[in-house]
């Protein structure tokens, strides 16, 4: 019975320590965006979290290590442990082969994380001017995400309709300028966009820059 029981034990203890990194990731960042990076104290997480200091210790490794789970988490949409290139809004980008498809369904991905990251993202940015951790992890956070908008020029480069005289550096650089949170903040939670309306400017921006008029 003890080995039968083995298994369920070790889930149960697996769901449960899942469960209370959730909890202290979202007490924390709600902290995050109230206070800020450096107003916010391991015993205020705790006390949202309703755990204790060296819990939030051990589950997520202090203030940097819950914003970078808050970030990532933001990013895919959930805590699953599921890479964003293997999310379905992912791979029916990539996979898609209609030019103006491709830039539809990017300025959709582009608005569903930047819808996200909104709140989040300032944050990053104040902690990396008084953390060097938090520096450190907005520089990959930039490089990510330049990454990210270099895929997508790369695809477009690979079914032949990017503008021949932008090219792929030049169209990662403006493809991750529209990648970034800000714009989003700026026109949907400041001037009351509705996702759709950010996602289709995100669209048009992206295919008046980077398709050639004949593409698609």
């Amino acid at each position: 019975m003890p080995e039968a029981t083995r298994p369920y034990r070790s889930s149960l203890r697996a769901g449960q320590a899942r469960a209370t990194r959730r909890a202290i990731v979202e007490a924390g960042s709600a902290l995050f965006i109230e206070r800020g990076f450096a107003g916010t104290t391991v015993d205020a997480i705790a006390a949202g979290a309703g755990v204790s200091r060296k819990t939030v210790f051990n589950s997520v490794g202090g203030k940097v290590g819950l914003l970078k789970l808050a970030i990532d988490w933001a990013l895919t949409g959930d805590d699953e442990p599921v890479a964003l290139e293997d999310r379905p809004v992912i791979r029916e980008l990539v996979e898609e082969t209609d030019p103006r498809r491709v830039v539809v369904l990017w300025g959709h991905m582009v608005t569903g994380i930047a819808a996200r990251l909104a709140l989040l993202h300032p944050v990053l940015t104040a902690a990396a001017d008084v953390d060097d951790e938090a520096a450190a992890l907005h520089a990959v956070s930039e490089r990510n995400r330049l990454a990210g908008a270099r895929g997508f020029a790369e695809q477009l480069h690979g079914l032949g309709a990017l503008r021949e005289d932008i090219g792929v550096d030049r169209a990662a650089a403006m493809a991750s300028l529209l990648m970034d949170p800000l714009g989003y903040r700026r026109l949907v939670l400041d001037d009351g966009w509705s996702d759709d309306e950010y996602a289709a400017w995100v669209a048009r921006l992206a295919a008046a820059s980077f398709l050639p008029p004949t593409a698609g």
